[in-house]
């Protein structure tokens, strides 16, 4: 178990995260937007533009301006 930096000082745990994707396809601007009406998006980009998209097991998505290549060696570290 271990906590990851996904940028603007917020962490997330390791295991929970679930996919790291890019936000530019039309599928991940959907579970953003429905994220957005269930309440279950997070923002931690502090205010930057958004890069990668973290879906967790318990279907939140974190919005994150880090690169999903970035987050990716972030969270392959621990293994």
């Amino acid at each position: 178990m271990k906590f990851v930096d996904i940028g603007a000082g917020n962490m997330v745990l390791d295991e929970r995260v679930v996919a790291v994707i890019t936000p530019d396809s039309a599928p991940a601007k959907r579970i953003v937007q429905e994220a957005k009406e269930t309440g279950k998006i997070i923002d931690s980009t502090g205010g930057r533009r958004t890069q990668s998209i973290l879906i967790t097991d318990s279907d939140h998505v974190i919005l994150s301006y880090l690169t999903t290549e970035a987050l990716g060696q972030r969270l392959n570290k621990g293994e």
